[in-house]
């Protein structure tokens, strides 16, 4: 079984976040997703969520390609999160190009993925209504 690990927040989950995991999970037969913890966002990433963990948690499970949830809590735990679970590919959105090349002497292949270029969720945050809001 080839297993897939990423990283992130997924706060205001979308379909840029469901495009990326939908690719992810193409990658290998197993995904893992590692999801921020409040205290890692709010204090290593200078980030305050909409949605709590748990919250952002339960949207994840719920999307068919992720098979697994588990906290990401340092930067430094990608290197043991690749080995405890047994990780063949590391996977990233491309404007983190060459942070994670690293993992590759940990025998992980490391691919960076496009972002979906027309949403995010800082995009989201900004909008005052949502594209194509009727309002009926």
């Amino acid at each position: 079984m080839k297993r897939v690990i990423t990283y992130g927040t997924f706060d205001l989950l979308h379909y840029g976040h469901i495009n990326l995991l939908r690719r992810c999970k193409a990658l290998g037969d197993y995904l893992i997703v590692a999801l921020s913890t409040d205290e890692f966002n709010s204090k290593s990433k200078n980030k305050s969520c909409y949605f709590t963990y748990e919250q952002r948690k339960l949207f994840l499970e719920a999307v068919r390609y992720v098979d697994l949830v588990i906290p990401e809590t340092c930067w430094e735990q990608k290197k043991t999160d690749v080995h405890e679970y047994h990780v063949d590919t590391f996977v990233m959105g491309d404007d983190w190009t060459g942070k994670f090349d690293f993992l590759k002497e940990e025998g992980v292949e490391v691919v960076y993925l496009p972002r979906t270029p027309e949403i995010s969720s800082t995009k989201i945050r900004k909008d005052k209504t949502p594209k194509n809001f009727r309002g009926d």
